[in-house]
């Protein structure tokens, strides 16, 4: 009997291949990247002016949930991606070999995690060209930025699992958008505590709140700042 290729072996070459697709393809890189830029800019000079954030500026309070939303954007490419793939039937050329199935989307959510990793890069970049500055240590950034990381990573298997289950990129596309409602019903881009009296407790235990409550205490180094009355370390953990 042939021997299963090991989980390195099979996820190393799958996992460049993602990449290389948007390397010959720069048009989409740079649309990501404007569209990411276009957004930030609108909330940071269109709505920043209407939302009070106590002592913090908005755009301190606002770049660290952005940059963590930034992650569902571009998690509607990796399940587009995904679709296309089955569609093609590159994963049933694969399957016939002997590999391990898991492998082959550990691949995939590497690639996609790398990806991401350049995209939180770019927004960041942004986020401090548009004012945005670290009010704790430059570790603490440090470590806000790397939970940014593990967030994708983790976000990067439930889009793959939406381009499995849905059959042509074009209905994982729209399948994902229904992950971004969560974006707007959440502490990313307002204090839950300006939204109706119903509305707060839904906002306030989600996944994406709790995300963005982590990576802005570490942000501004006093969660106290921004309304939170646990510790820093609370929130990360």
């Amino acid at each position: 009997p042939r021997r299963t290729a090991g989980v390195v072996t099979t996820a190393g070459p799958v996992a460049p291949r993602p990449v290389r697709q948007l390397a010959r393809t720069p048009q989409l890189l740079v649309v990501s990247t404007v569209q990411g830029a276009m957004f930030l800019l609108i909330f940071r000079y269109v709505f920043g002016g209407a939302i009070d954030t106590g002592s913090v500026p908005y755009v301190d309070f606002l770049v660290p949930g952005f940059v963590v939303t930034s992650v569902l954007f571009a998690g509607t490419g990796a399940a587009s991606g995904v679709a296309q793939d089955v569609e093609q039937g590159f994963f049933d050329r694969l399957r016939s070999l002997p590999v391990s199935r898991t492998a082959l989307l550990a691949g995939r959510s590497a690639a996609d995690t790398a990806l991401a990793t350049w995209g939180l890069a770019v927004t960041t970049a942004i986020g401090f060209l548009v004012g945005f500055r670290l009010h704790g240590s430059v570790a603490e950034g440090l470590a806000a930025f790397g939970l940014c990381v593990v967030f994708a990573l983790a976000f990067t298997w439930l889009f793959i699992c939406i381009g499995l289950a849905a059959g042509n990129a074009q209905a994982a596309q729209g399948m994902s958008l229904l992950v971004f409602p969560l974006t707007f019903v959440s502490s990313a881009y307002v204090p839950v505590d300006s939204m109706p009296g119903w509305m707060q407790p839904i906002a306030e235990h989600q996944p994406i709140t709790a995300m963005t409550n982590a990576v802005r205490s570490l942000c501004v180094g006093d969660p106290g700042l921004i309304g939170l009355s646990g510790s820093t370390a609370h929130y990360v953990v």
